[in-house]
């Protein structure tokens, strides 16, 4: 499979998203957005969704795609535009905790579709949801590939920040997970 993934950068069967990006805030071309959507979109909504409920994550994706196209004069090239992104869609599902008057700890508490089947993924999906919104959102992000300085500029929280909310998401999950394995 690496094999595979070597054969099409070297031919440029990719493009990375930055690229794309510069060329979409430089052209403005459907296509290019297009291609940045595919790569990113199902990224996005999934972390959203594991934010919210399934409404206002589909709700959330798009107003922040509306913004990458408002806003593509601000993309700076020496980002990764995936965490560019991510930061604008949580930056609009804050804004819209706020408007509505809803404390993050009470969005922590809804409920996660499941996307898996099975018992212990449903525990898993409870877990998480019951994690309080700075830990769950750090350790979704960390699932979504993203680095510890990528996770501080999305979240705009120090590095060690980063680090404890991880370190106690994990422990939290895993105690949950022990017991319910017990």
């Amino acid at each position: 499979m690496s094999f595979t993934l070597t054969l099409k950068s070297f031919f440029g069967a990719t493009q990375s998203d930055e690229l794309l990006m510069r060329r979409f805030a430089e052209s403005g071309a459907n296509d290019l957005l297009v291609k940045l959507y595919e790569s990113c979109g199902d990224d996005l909504f999934h972390f959203i969704l594991t934010q919210s409920d399934h409404t206002l994550a589909k709700d959330i994706c798009q107003r922040a795609w509306l913004k990458v196209i408002e806003k593509k004069h601000l993309y700076r090239d020496s980002g990764n535009f995936k965490a560019w992104l991510f930061t604008l869609a949580r930056n609009i599902l804050i804004d819209e905790f706020r408007k509505n008057q809803r404390p993050t700890e009470e969005f922590a508490q809804l409920a996660v579709e499941p996307q898996l089947h099975g018992a212990l993924e449903e525990q898993f999906d409870l877990a998480l949801t019951n994690l309080p919104f700075e830990q769950k959102e750090a350790f979704c992000l960390q699932q979504e590939g993203f680095g510890l300085q990528d996770i501080s500029n999305i979240t705009h929280s120090p590095i060690e920040t980063v680090k404890s909310r991880l370190r106690y998401a994990k422990q939290s999950l895993r105690k949950t997970l022990e017991n319910y394995h017990d």
